[in-house]
């Protein structure tokens, strides 16, 4: 039997259908959803809710059709973003992902939404909870909604035919103002949905396949790619970039660090940089613009940036920090490069330094989480495509972390988390470390 995770992520979803003996992925599909619009919001980033689940459901209906039924599905998507539902469970609004900002506007007081709210927790931009709240206060939460979800447990609804959203404590916790430890949210509101601890089966869908909640693409990626939470290191960098490590316990966090559920009754510490792979993203369109063409510059770039590194040195590299979209706690903040000079002044110079400040973002993340835990380390692990195309950044990242860098033999590991979160849940595998075990790395 196979079991199917399904990933909606910023800009695409993806699906992987896995044997649930050995864990080879038998199919896996990724499409581009195109689904951002405009909803007259100058700092607003808002999707068509309708528009990615009609396009999931109708992937889904094709991969039945060549594959067969699954024995289990599995949901992840991204994290922090909200929507808002009916008491038939239909969508009355867009999908408000973790890009809006909203949440850094300023109220009357000059305090922006975010900031406000962090007296109940943990509170940013483009958290579910500071959208809702700066919907409330501006008499913008549609008629008629009566819940608000994920927009990866809307598409558990559709699947199962449930009229009201249950979202784990991964999602939950995304939106803020989360009690970790109870798993509970630490505001009341009429519209907040049930939270479950774990990765429970939600439903079926009409031909009797269980459906998990959602898990969040943080959490889905670690499972999908480590073997072993609680001493491996994941990095992953796509669209943001994150890096994660497991623990058992419950540590309070600060700064920059964030302690998220994950497994039902573990954690992991998360640091998130939230331009990550967009910086490499924006630094190629640069080139384009500049070179005045339409043709891609991604190979280009990776041979001057390896030119440059072989016969220069990483340390002749230009220094970029590449916080261009701010930071969780500093949005104001932007991004810098330094150590120009005449020797150096060259295109690879540049694109060595922004991979380099890239990875070094989320290093700096894993000093501080290494300093919470007191644990070191003993493997580190990358995902996303941001490594799996760059070989230049594979190699930084295992000098700059100090060990040698794997990658999962399978792509769209958020997918291939949440279809093995699929086959625990709805016990096929006695624990989801059973079905960790199933992950195989590039090269052995």
């Amino acid at each position: 039997m196979r079991s199917l995770g399904i990933d909606i992520g910023t800009t695409s979803i993806s699906m992987v259908l896995l044997d649930e003996d050995t864990g080879a992925v038998v199919a896996r599909e990724t499409v581009n959803h195109a689904a951002f619009i405009d909803d007259g919001c100058p700092v607003g980033k808002v999707q068509d809710a309708g528009r990615i689940v009609a396009i999931a459901l109708k992937k889904y209906d094709a991969l039945v059709a060549t594959h067969g039924r699954p024995c289990c599905i599995g949901l992840t998507g991204q994290m922090h973003g909200m929507l808002y539902v009916d008491e038939d469970g239909e969508a009355v609004s867009p999908l408000y992902t973790w890009q809006d900002g909203r949440g850094n506007l300023p109220m009357a007081d000059g305090q922006t939404y975010a900031q406000a709210l962090r007296r109940y927790g943990a509170a940013a931009a483009g958290y579910g909870l500071t959208t809702h709240f700066y919907m409330v206060k501006n008499g913008l939460v549609p008629e008629g909604a009566a819940s608000i979800t994920t927009i990866s447990d809307y598409l558990a609804m559709k699947l199962t035919g449930n009229r009201t959203p249950v979202l784990s404590a991964d999602m939950a916790a995304s939106w803020g103002c989360f009690d970790l430890e109870r798993k509970v949210f630490r505001v009341e509101d009429p519209l907040l949905p049930k939270v479950v601890g774990g990765y429970e089966i939600v439903g079926e869908t009409p031909e009797g396949v269980p459906v998990t909640v959602s898990a969040g693409d943080n959490q889905a990626s670690v499972i999908g790619s480590v073997r072993d939470l609680r001493d491996t290191v994941l990095i992953n960098i796509g669209t943001g970039s994150q890096v994660s490590l497991g623990t058992d316990r419950y540590i309070e966090c600060g700064g920059a660090i964030e302690l998220r559920p994950c497994g039902g009754d573990g954690y992991i510490l998360a640091g998130s940089g939230l331009c990550g792979g967009r910086a490499y993203a924006m630094l190629e369109q640069f080139y384009r613009e500049a070179a005045g063409t339409d043709a891609p510059c991604y190979d280009r770039m990776l041979e001057q940036a390896e030119a440059f590194v072989e016969r220069y040195g990483m340390d002749a590299a230009w220094r970029v920090r590449t916080t261009f979209s701010g930071t969780r706690s500093n949005p104001g903040e932007r991004g810098s490069i330094e150590g120009i000079g005449v020797e150096n002044f060259r295109p690879g110079a540049l694109t060595a330094g922004l991979v380099a400040g890239i990875l070094s973002e989320l290093h700096g993340f894993c000093r501080e989480m290494t300093a919470l835990t007191g644990a070191r380390p003993a493997a580190l692990v990358g995902s996303g495509n941001g490594l799996r195309r760059n070989p230049l950044m594979r190699r930084l990242a295992g000098d700059m972390f100090g060990l040698p860098l794997r990658i999962p033999d399978h792509m769209e590991e958020a997918a291939y988390g949440a279809a093995l979160c699929a086959l625990w849940a709805s016990g096929r595998v006695k624990s989801l470390r059973d079905a960790q075990s199933m992950i195989r790395y590039i090269g052995g």
